[in-house]
């Protein structure tokens, strides 16, 4: 505890927070005193605390209330997203959704239940919104369950055929220390974007990785960032060569590399014959035995845009230097993203130096905070879910598929799976119409299901296309422990301010639920948050030695022990193979995995290879639509959150999202800077405030991903206009593949032109129209 405020976290890093009637929202924000790097976004904290946009009481949709009012059952609707709702008392809406909750279970059966609650919700450890609902629901019978996430789902499901497991590459990743004093040259596929190195699950008090490059430029380290947009590395890192390369093509280069080391002798035989599984089927895929054509550079060069030569210079300038090759998490959320990873690995692995300090393979740096960090690995206190008794779950990406095919079947990492018949969804803690795809497709699919129940701070899209909408505080708002992944404190949470008008925590509207129910003592066993906090924390900090939480409470905050500060990934196994062996069949990083081969999957055979993507400039889609839009992740806030304060707000142009466009592209279409523009294609469109810049390949244009869905009916049937510049009006709601099902919202082939006229107002900054149910 300090003069300064009252401690706290967040995904973007612990803080202090003080009541301060002056400033914006009623409350001081100031960064912890321990953070050498802290998050600009915590500029957003203040202004949205008290923001217009905050859901204030209870609310229903008003066509599901009137059937509920009349005696009848809830019905699909495509009236979600333009009806206006009806505040009710808590004890009403509680009631009415319990009534809900009983007869989808009696006449449906609990795999008729969604618990979605994907996204990011609270930092807090015990006030974590998914948490809390699954734990509910899993007290209730059970529910139908999402898997993987739409940031790594492709990786979660590929790297344990390669490698073993994806957990080891994901978070033991090289610490920087260990690469700032052994890495001579890092390839970096997808760059470092620093714009996503202040964010971190359950955030974290030290931010790590500007300091890192900074050091690695003080120590003259070489890094080529492959990347369409130059800013995917910062400013201020090492010197630089900047590689513009085709969007979607980074598995061409990478096998162009690797075909150089295999020409040339430069790769390391040794290492593959004693760590790798199944070179021989990849080699001759590269020297084109296997189908007649040799991915050298002189292949790869007209699809990566990139001459022949300078790949070839590349493959030399990594054979001759300690390489890192990293990946970025962007690169495998497209079509056939499973590709960029595999043959990353491939390229690092011929390379031979995986394993060694400063060497080998990387997988996110630049993605999330905590990759690279040294700090510890202690295990912090957590709420149990306890078990779900429904076995049943689907790809978290593929939602949409799920509400609009009941019964149909699909292929997931070599199992046939059958998408259940769900008559309620159920959300805490996520927005999934930031994070879903064709968000058009998406409001077609929430109105093939009887009911739709979200907790929400604030009336995000998500919240507009509910049927029931229930009021949350923030974090600020209420007590929790908090911490993140390499975390060096566990925060003691203070409430800052009070809850903002009727608005509860996920803990007390579950236990008011749970009670109608008949399970409140199951669920609460007794205890209020505060004794939850206790109880979570007791047990838990003797494996720490901390002290008893009277003591954390008041010190506001517990200092872990330190873990090591050099490690290497894979260094154990690449000095004894056999004595421990990756969890793949053969024990090795498998370059083909007879396992993946074995499903038959066209779009994923069992060693890296060159697919074409639908949506790239060489496709024939790009006559009609010759830009190659990159949906990226926001520099101006964690993907939706937030989105309504004030540095998101202040980076709009014209009130709505900034698109990056070359400026002979948008000389093309006689754009001019600052002007709204029309950003579309055959599923849908978005308006957008032009920014006109060489640090972005012609051909290519980039919007981030987050701004407030904002649908505006359009005459003749034709999809809605998201007039706010959310990407996701445009993108393809189509999986990476059959063996992963994962999200590939990072590209789609789009046409933009100038606005015509006077563009739409942007409307979800203000709520939707509130009724009460007198009005009725």
């Amino acid at each position: 505890m300090t003069s300064a405020g009252v401690p706290t976290t967040s995904h973007w890093g612990a803080y202090l927070a003080r009541p301060d009637a002056s400033a914006d929202g009623g409350i001081a924000v100031l960064p912890h005193p321990a953070d050498p790097a802290p998050s600009p976004l915590l500029g957003n904290v203040a202004g949205a605390l008290r923001h217009r946009t905050r859901v204030a009481r209870p609310a229903v949709r008003r066509g599901w209330l009137e059937r509920a009012a009349r005696g009848l059952d809830p019905v699909p609707s495509d009236r979600r997203g333009a009806e206006p709702f009806v505040e009710l008392p808590w004890d009403e809406a509680l009631d009415l959704l319990a009534a809900e909750l009983t007869r989808v279970r009696e006449r449906h059966g609990n795999e008729a239940v969604f618990g979605g609650s994907y996204g990011w919700a609270s930092a807090g450890r015990f006030h974590h919104a998914q948490s809390q609902l699954h734990r509910f629901l899993n007290l209730y019978g059970g529910y139908t369950s999402s898997r993987n996430s739409y940031s790594l789902a492709t990786s979660l499901v590929v790297l344990p055929h390669i490698v073993g497991d994806a957990d080891t590459v994901l978070r033991r990743a090289s610490s920087w220390p260990t690469i700032v004093e052994h890495t001579e040259l890092i390839v970096a596929f997808g760059g470092i974007p620093a714009k996503n190195v202040f964010v971190t699950p359950g955030g974290v008090t030290r931010h790590v990785t500007p300091g890192a490059l900074d050091a690695l430029a003080r120590r003259g380290t070489e890094v080529v960032l492959i990347s369409p947009l130059r800013a995917d590395l910062p400013g201020s890192a090492p010197a630089t060569d900047w590689i513009p390369i085709e969007p979607a093509t980074d598995t061409a280069l990478m096998l162009a590399l690797a075909h150089t080391l295999l020409a040339e002798n430069l790769y390391d035989r040794e290492f593959l014959e004693r760590c790798t599984a199944g070179f021989d089927v990849f080699e001759r895929y590269l020297d084109g035995r296997a189908d007649g054509v040799a991915k050298d550079a002189a292949w790869a060069a007209p699809i990566c845009g990139v001459a022949a030569e300078r790949i070839r210079a590349l493959a030399r300038r990594m054979a001759a230097a300690r390489t890192l090759v990293t990946v970025t998490w962007s690169l495998q959320r497209i079509q056939h993203g499973e590709q960029p990873i595999w043959a990353g690995i491939a390229l690092a692995a011929m390379l031979g130096q995986i394993g060694l300090p400063g060497g080998g393979f990387g997988h996110g740096y630049g993605s999330m905070g905590d990759v690279g960090d040294h700090g510890p690995e202690a295990r912090l206190p957590h709420l149990s879910q306890g078990t779900n008794p429904v076995r049943t779950f689907i790809p978290v990406a593929r939602i949409a598929d799920m509400l609009l095919h009941p019964g149909e079947q699909y292929d997931y990492d070599g199992a046939r799976l059958t998408y259940p018949d769900i008559r309620l969804v159920y959300w805490a803690g996520g927005n999934p119409f930031h994070h879903h795809q064709h968000l058009a497709r998406l409001r077609r699919a929430f109105a093939r299901t009887d009911t739709v129940v979200v907790h929400e701070p604030y009336w995000t899209a998500s919240a507009r296309h509910a049927d029931f909408v229930l009021p949350v505080t923030t974090t600020l708002e209420r007590e929790d422990l908090g911490g993140g992944r390499r975390d060096t404190h566990l925060i003691a949470m203070h409430r800052a301010a009070d809850p903002y008008a009727e608005a509860r925590d996920d803990y007390a509207i579950l236990a008011g639920l749970a009670d109608r129910l008949g399970f409140g003592e199951a669920f609460t066993e007794g205890r209020s948050a505060r004794e939850w906090l206790v109880h979570l924390y007791e047990p838990w900090r003797p494996s720490v030695g901390a002290p008893p939480f009277e003591e954390f409470w008041a010190a506001g905050q517990f200092e872990l022990p330190a873990g090591p500060e050099h490690f290497t990934l894979f260094e154990h196994f690449r000095a004894d193979p056999r004595g421990a062996p990756l969890r793949t069949p053969s024990g090795r990083i498998e370059l083909y995995s007879p396992t993946v081969a074995g499903f038959g999957y066209p779009d994923c055979p069992g060693h890296p290879v060159w697919l074409e993507p639908d949506e790239w400039h060489g496709a024939p889609a790009a006559r009609r639509f010759p830009l190659v839009l990159i949906a990226n992740q926001p520099s101006t806030r964690l993907h939706s959150q937030l989105d309504v304060g004030p540095v998101s707000r202040a980076a709009k142009v014209a009130g709505r999202e900034a698109i990056r466009l070359h400026p002979a592209d948008a000389a093309a279409r006689g754009i001019a800077e600052g002007e709204v523009v029309r950003v579309f294609n055959d599923r849908g469109a978005c308006l957008a405030g032009a920014v006109l810049t060489a640090q972005v390949r012609p051909g290519v244009v980039q919007l981030p991903t987050g701004a407030w869905y904002d649908p505006l009916p359009q005459p003749g049937g034709a999809e809605p206009l998201c007039v706010h510049g959310n990407p996701n009006a445009v993108t393809a709601d189509l999986p990476s593949s059959r063996l992963s099902q994962g999200c590939t919202g990072q590209h789609a082939l789009v046409q933009v032109e100038r606005y015509a006229g006077d563009p739409p107002p942007v409307t979800v900054t203000a709520p939707p129209t509130l009724l009460r149910k007198e009005d009725l």
